[in-house]
């Protein structure tokens, strides 16, 4: 089935992760009688999060047609031939106005309904609550028909849950794959060594030599003896080493008088560095610029992650200066628009972190995260704003684990304008696992 990004502003966006089937329409009847049925209508009502009822009444209520929906077959009809580009823009304002979060601009959002009667779409992302227009004609349509309530933070919360489980059980088959390994290791080096003592064994037997042999070892022996090594002691001799040594000596006086030539009479005192903060690391500002630029030489001349992961292997920089120098990098400059583009080039974050090899993943994890806030905090207030869309992209892409971003949460400074900003999110997702407790 042929997928597309949901929303029209998304369209280009490769790596977004929110997608729904492509619409299919189908024209039946004749006359009077004809009607467009919109056949994949209950897939892509799922994918948008909304009952397929909404969507159909909403093509009837823009068109002036009627229309309806079968709960018990699932088939959606609209009175009168339609065409399939014509429903897809109508289905793409549908998603703008009860679909998008005002806010982020998220799918990711859920039909409140107030004591006043009032349509709310609360932001599962930001946490962003958009008021929606109450002209349109499918607002009283929802009101009488209201949504059921969503459970999908305790089935993420279970789904996460799972495939902590899964790894785990992975890791496990790992480590007992390397015991197997060792012990074959070492099984193999057993039966090495005891093929040495035979082989040292057969030399053991080797035949013994005779008596000739010997005699022929003992005069080479008297040969060696007859060399006599001796230092000729003459007075030219010692005469030829004495001009050796002092020309050696001599040579060097030269070269230390000519260095000392060479310095300055006014000796000329350094600017003091500069340094730059990263998390807990300090580095000289020079050397952090010179790491900037050496990795926007690498990415403008078309290094893949796996190239810069290599060639930053090799630099003496600590993980966090070396994320902290990429997120400049990549980033500097950044406006509105910088969570997309984070998750657009998420794998060359991946390769930095993938540096510290004898690091675990929560370690890895912690720099970036460090590396996400020391950005911000340097960065202009839109790109702060959008640190929460950062951290929520990054963790549905599975970068990034709940345990560790609520650790890295907890130890910092919370009045920073960072954190105030990720709060909303670390209040939702404590939500989901107090709620997954209680069940």
């Amino acid at each position: 089935m042929a997928l597309q990004n949901i929303g029209a502003s998304n369209r280009d966006d490769a790596f977004y992760r929110y997608k729904m089937p492509r619409m299919m329409t189908k024209i039946e009847g004749r006359g009077n009688g004809i009607k467009t049925n919109v056949v994949n209508m209950v897939d892509i009502a799922k994918a948008l999060g909304r009952p397929a009822a909404y969507t159909t009444k909403y093509f009837g209520c823009e068109l002036g047609a009627q229309s309806k929906f079968d709960e018990k077959t699932g088939t959606s009809l609209v009175n009168g031939s339609h065409d399939t580009s014509k429903l897809a823009g109508l289905l793409e304002n549908f998603i703008k106005k009860y679909v998008q979060c005002y806010g982020c601009g998220n799918p990711e959002t859920e039909i409140l309904i107030t004591k006043t009667q009032m349509l709310q779409l609360k932001c599962a992302a930001c946490g962003f609550i958009s008021d929606v227009d109450m002209r349109d004609k499918l607002t009283s349509f929802i009101l009488k028909n209201p949504p059921e309530q969503k459970k999908s933070s305790k089935d993420k919360k279970s789904m996460r849950r799972a495939e902590k489980e899964r790894l785990k059980e992975g890791e496990a088959a790992d480590e007992e794959l390397r015991k197997l390994k060792k012990e074959a290791a070492k099984k193999k080096a057993a039966t090495t060594g005891t093929s040495k003592d035979k082989i040292l064994k057969k030399k053991d037997h080797s035949p013994p030599r005779s008596q000739s042999d010997e005699n022929e070892q003992a005069d080479s022996e008297e040969d060696d003896d007859d060399v006599q090594w001796q230092t000729d002691t003459s007075r030219e001799a010692a005469e030829k080493r004495m001009k050796e040594q002092l020309s050696a000596v001599t040579a060097d006086m030269v070269m230390l008088s000519t260095i000392e030539e060479k310095k300055p009479a006014v000796e000329v005192k350094k600017a003091p560095e500069v340094l730059h903060e990263n998390g807990n690391s300090k580095i000289p500002e020079n050397a952090h610029e010179k790491l900037v630029s050496e990795i926007k030489e690498l990415l403008s001349s078309g290094s893949s992650p796996s190239q810069l992961k290599t060639a930053l292997a090799s630099n003496s920089a600590t993980p966090p200066e070396k994320m902290d120098a990429l997120f400049s990098a990549l980033f500097g400059g950044a406006g509105k628009g910088f969570a997309k583009e984070v998750i657009k080039k998420k794998k060359y974050l991946v390769a930095v972190m993938m540096t510290q090899e004898d690091a675990g993943a929560p370690e890895q994890q912690m720099v970036l995260l460090n590396g996400i806030e020391s950005f911000c905090t340097k960065a202009s207030a839109e790109v702060a704003k959008e640190v929460a869309l950062v951290i929520k992209g990054l963790y549905d892409e599975d970068l990034l684990e709940e345990d560790v971003i609520v650790e890295w949460y907890n130890k910092g400074i919370k009045t920073s304008p960072v954190l105030k900003n990720v709060t909303p999110f670390i209040e939702w997702l404590q939500n989901a696992e107090s709620e997954s407790e209680e069940e």
